[in-house]
């Protein structure tokens, strides 16, 4: 029985609990999210696995936990009164998809969704949730300011840039720069944003 199912739970907190998060991070970054282990963290983190099992209810927790408090430092919506400046700030800063560490820590996390219930609902409820309302808050407001067409599906448009810039990361292995983040900006979706959608053509 492990210490989560006994009932005591003493708080995990502090400076000691994102020491512990930290190496989370980067024993997923190195093995993977299938090969990571409470035993290997908690190695990683020099505590004992009842350590983590006081905080944490198993792996999927623990690593929605991490990777929520790497982003921490981006929770905050950019305003920095255009579209292209929000979408440079928020894709591009610590924690953003030119982040090394966020690359890797992103693959597993991918490959884990694809193999793990669980996890695939706690990080879409707990982290993916709040991401995509912090892009949508970004576009509405570009709307109000006149940059994006009344009638733009956001649905669509809002996680294309992400879209376009991992397939290029992880399918044809380019390296991800704020330069690129640029580029697809300026030749996709900015333009596809201002203009809205193509009308369709009469037969």
């Amino acid at each position: 029985m492990t210490p989560a199912e006994t009932g005591t739970r003493p708080r995990v907190e502090g400076e000691r609990e994102q020491e512990i998060l930290a190496a989370t991070l980067e024993v997923l970054a190195e093995v993977g999210y299938d090969l990571l282990t409470m035993d290997a963290v908690a190695t990683r983190a020099k505590a004992s696995k009842a350590t983590l099992y006081r905080r944490w209810r198993g792996k999927p927790e623990l690593v929605v936990a991490a990777v929520m408090c790497h982003h921490s430092a981006t929770a905050t919506v950019p305003d920095t009164g255009t579209l292209r400046g929000d979408l440079l700030a928020a894709y591009c800063g610590h924690g953003g998809i030119s982040d090394p560490q966020a690359q890797s820590v992103l693959s597993a996390v991918v490959t884990a969704m694809g193999r793990d219930p669980e996890f695939a609902e706690v990080y879409r409820r707990d982290f993916i949730g709040p991401k995509v309302e912090a892009s949508r808050c970004i576009y509405e407001r570009a709307r109000e300011r006149g940059e994006v067409h009344p009638d733009v599906d956001l649905a669509i448009v809002a996680p294309a840039l992400a879209g376009i810039v991992l397939h290029r990361a992880f399918l044809l292995g380019e390296a991800v720069t704020p330069e690129l983040v640029g580029r697809v900006l300026d030749e996709v979706i900015l333009p596809a944003a201002l203009h809205g959608p193509v009308p369709p053509a009469s037969s």
